[in-house]
């Protein structure tokens, strides 16, 4: 994997493989409704499809089969389609239109769906990331020594923008880049206050 330099909560950890594409079944929290899709940067494809994709979606209940080409996520995807396609369903309007994400939803599946996706990742020979949560937290620890430092120059820009500037709209978008962050750390359990400088962790728990 690749470090980027920032930790933004739009610039997450890619991979180095051309080939090797994900297929992930991510269940919405507190709600019977399922999406499913491909990406070879599963980060980057959550947060286009919610800003806080870790609250949005389960991460306790979702899953990924990772494939070593795109054209093997393709199968699999097709195969979730044909298997429960009188069971799709509209998007969320909370998902981002600009996302393109409003296809490969599906209502009434949960109870089914993760035995579905172990025999088609076995059958094929797909190793399975169960549940997501951990496997976030492997790829968000990866480049955990980014943090410190990032934080403490985006707080910085707040306080500056706070200061000095008449107009609210950067703060705005640093703070909840910021928040955004530190708020997906928390949500896949990593230790924020080894990983931040204290005047970072204390602006997050005001």
């Amino acid at each position: 994997m690749t470090r980027d330099t920032r930790f933004d909560g739009l610039a997450y950890p890619r991979s180095e493989s051309k080939g090797r594409t994900y297929v992930y079944v991510l269940p919405c929290r507190g709600e019977d409704l399922v999406k499913v899709g491909f990406s070879r940067d599963p980060l980057q494809r959550f947060h286009t499809l919610h800003r806080r994709f870790f609250n949005f979606f389960d991460l306790e209940a979702g899953l990924l089969i990772e494939t070593e080409h795109l054209r093997e996520a393709r199968r699999i995807e097709r195969l979730f389609i044909e298997k429960w396609s009188e069971h799709q369903a509209p998007a969320p309007m909370a998902i981002a239109k600009s996302a393109g994400g409003h296809t490969e939803w599906f209502r009434g599946i949960q109870d089914f769906v993760d035995d579905f996706a172990v025999r088609l990742a076995t059958r094929y020979d797909h190793k399975v990331h169960v549940p997501l949560r951990t496997w976030m937290a492997e790829r968000f620890l990866e480049r955990s020594s980014v943090l410190y430092e990032w934080s403490m120059r985006l707080l910085d820009l707040i306080a500056d923008h706070a200061m000095y500037s008449s107009s609210e709209t950067k703060t705005n978008i640093y703070t909840i880049a910021l928040r955004d962050a530190l708020d997906a750390c928390i949500a896949v359990g990593m230790d924020l206050p080894s990983l931040v400088p204290g005047t970072v962790l204390d602006w997050y728990e005001r």
